[in-house]
C-alpha cells in the first residue's frame, strides 16, 4: 500500500493510513447484502483471487454516497481550528476550503470513507478476512467517485471431513495403586521438614545457595545474581548445567559452569556462573498415621485421608482422560485437513514472539515457525466448525468462562471483565469460547476409545465431572495440572 503514490489525475494530498477495519473473526460470516442505496447511488465492487489465501478488491465508491463522510469530514476540521469571527465548531464549510483547501477536506472524507465501503465489500463478496488490508487509492474524482483497492489475506477454501470418522484411543481412566501411593507420598512431602546435613548434596535436597554471574572480563551480572536462594536439586528448574554442577557439592563448597543464554540482553554469550552452597538440607516426612490425617486435612484417620485421595485420583484420571481425547480429536481433525496458510500472517506471528529484538538462533525460530503454523490453521479450522454449526456465544457463557479465568489472574471475576474491555479483548474472549465450543461439536460426533477398546462416553464423562454443564465445559475445563 502506497498511500504517496499519485491518485489518478488529482493533485489533492493523499489520505493518511487509516486503522484496521476489518469484521473481528469470531464474528463468522456476515450475510450478504445489497449496496444499491435505492438513490440511484450505488457502491460497485469486485474480487479477484490473488491466491488460495489473497484476494485484491477493487471498488468504487460515487461521491453520493460520500455526503455523510463529507458532511462529518467539515464536522471535524471546524472543532480543530479556530478562525477570527467564528465560534469553534461553527465554521461554515466555505470558510473551511477557502482557508485550508477542498483537498484537506478530501482526505478526512476519505479516511472515512474507505472503511465503510471496504467492510461493504467484505459483505457483499463473503470474503473472510485475516489481518489488516493493504489500500491503495487509485482515483479520486472530486464531485463524480473515489476508486481504491485493497489485498488482504483470508481464511482458504477448504473441506471438512465426517466428525463421524474420527477416532482416537486415550489411556485407561481407573487409577492403579500405585498411582494412590504417589499422591500420598506427594501429600506427605507438602508438609515435610527440612534437615540440614554433613554429606554430599544428592537430587531431592534442597539445597541453599548463592549464585553470581560474570562475563569473561570477569564484570558482575546483576541478573544473574541471587542470595539465599533455596532449590531442590534435581528438578532442573534452575539455569541449564546448574545441577550437574552442584550434584556432589558440600557446604560451603564454590562450583563454577558456563550458561549461554538463549535470549535476553545477554543472547549467546558464553557467561561464568558462580555457586557457593551455604547449606545442604534434606527433606524428613511425618509418618504416615492419624495424626497426620488430622493436621494434613479435615479427616481424623488416615483410612479415610486415603479414601478421599482415592476418589480426587479418579476425578483427575478421568480429567486427564477427558483432556487426552480433547487433544487427540483436535490432532486428527487438524491431520485430515490439507490447508494451505496466508506467509504474511505466519511471518507477523514469528515476528511478534521475536518483537523484543533477540533471537536466539535458527532453529528456535524454526520452533516458532512450526507452532505459528498449528495454531493459526487450529484457529482456521475451529471457525469453520462454528460457523458451519452456526455456533453462538451467550453473555450467561461468556460470564461463566470470566468466572473460570478470573483467578488465573489473581482477580474478581468483575474486575478481570473490566480490565478485557478496557483493553479492548472482549471479542478475543468470545472468539476462545467458540472455538471451544466448536470442538466439542466435534467431540460430540468423534470416536473416543480406552486402551482396552472400550467407547469412553465423552458425555457421561462431563456430566458425571460436572452434572451441571455441557460437553463444551470439558473442552474449556481446568487441566489435570490445575485440578492436582
Amino acid at each position: 500500500m502506497l498511500w504517496e503514490q499519485e491518485i489518478g489525475s488529482s493533485n489533492l494530498p493523499a489520505p493518511t493510513i487509516w486503522s484496521e477495519c476489518a469484521p473481528p473473526a469470531w464474528a463468522g460470516p456476515r450475510p450478504r447484502c445489497s449496496i444499491n442505496r435505492g438513490d440511484g447511488s450505488e457502491v460497485k465492487s469486485d474480487v479477484e483471487t490473488l491466491s488460495p489465501t489473497r484476494v485484491k478488491l477493487t471498488v468504487e465508491v460515487p461521491f453520493d454516497e460520500m455526503k455523510s463522510s463529507l458532511d462529518a469530514a467539515y464536522a471535524r476540521i471546524a472543532k480543530q481550528v479556530s478562525i477570527p469571527g467564528f465560534r469553534k465548531g461553527k465554521v461554515p464549510a466555505r470558510v473551511i476550503e477557502q482557508r485550508f483547501g477542498r483537498g484537506a477536506v478530501l482526505e478526512e472524507a476519505v479516511n472515512d470513507a474507505i472503511p465503510k465501503a471496504y467492510e461493504d465489500a467484505l459483505r457483499t463478496h463473503e470474503v473472510v478476512p485475516v489481518g489488516r488490508p493493504e489500500v491503495e487509492v487509485t482515483e479520486i474524482e472530486d464531485g463524480k467517485h473515489l476508486a481504491f483497492t485493497a489485498e488482504v489475506d483470508v481464511r482458504p477454501e477448504f473441506d471438512l471431513p465426517d466428525f463421524a470418522s474420527l477416532r482416537v484411543e486415550v489411556a485407561n481412566a481407573e487409577p492403579q495403586e500405585a498411582d494412590l501411593e504417589v499422591q500420598v507420598e506427594n501429600l506427605r512431602s507438602r508438609f515435610a521438614s527440612l534437615k540440614e546435613v554433613d554429606r554430599a548434596a544428592a537430587d531431592g535436597d534442597v539445597l541453599l545457595v548463592d549464585i553470581s554471574g560474570f562475563t569473561a572480563d570477569e564484570d558482575p551480572i546483576d541478573d544473574l545474581t541471587g542470595n539465599a536462594m533455596s532449590y531442590e536439586l534435581g528438578t532442573d528448574g534452575m539455569l541449564p548445567g546448574f545441577d550437574d554442577a552442584v550434584r556432589g557439592a558440600v557446604k560451603d563448597e564454590s562450583r563454577r559452569f558456563i550458561f549461554t543464554p538463549e535470549n535476553g540482553d545477554w543472547t549467546g554469550v558464553p557467561l561464568t556462573v558462580n555457586v557457593v552452597v551455604q547449606a545442604v538440607r534434606e527433606r524428613e516426612l511425618p509418618a504416615l498415621d492419624d495424626d497426620f490425617a488430622q493436621m494434613a486435612s479435615e479427616f481424623d484417620t488416615v483410612a479415610e485421608l486415603r479414601d478421599d485421595l482415592a476418589k480426587r485420583l479418579v476425578r483427575l484420571k478421568r480429567l486427564e482422560q477427558g483432556a487426552e481425547a480433547r487433544n487427540k480429536v483436535l490432532e486428527v481433525l487438524l491431520e485430515s485437513i490439507d490447508i494451505p496458510l496466508p506467509e504474511s500472517v505466519v511471518a507477523d506471528e514469528v515476528a511478534s514472539h521475536f518483537e523484543d529484538g533477540h533471537d536466539s538462533g535458527d532453529e528456535h525460530r524454526a520452533e516458532v515457525e512450526v507452532q505459528a503454523r498449528a495454531n493459526l490453521k487450529s484457529q482456521f479450522v475451529l471457525d469453520k466448525v462454528a460457523e458451519t454449526a452456526e455456533v453462538s456465544v451467550g453473555e450467561s457463557e461468556l460470564s461463566a468462562w470470566l468466572v473460570q479465568q478470573a483467578p488465573r489472574y489473581g482477580m474478581a471475576p468483575d474486575a478481570f471483565a473490566q480490565a478485557l474491555v478496557e483493553a479492548g479483548q472482549v471479542p478475543m474472549a468470545i472468539q476462545d469460547i467458540r472455538r471451544a465450543k466448536a470442538l466439542a461439536t466435534v467431540l460430540e460426533q468423534a470416536t473416543v476409545v480406552d486402551a482396552d477398546g472400550n467407547i469412553v462416553d465423552l458425555k457421561a464423562l462431563d456430566a458425571e465431572l460436572n452434572p451441571a454443564a455441557s460437553i463444551s465445559d470439558l473442552v474449556t475445563m481446568e487441566t489435570p495440572e490445575d485440578e492436582s
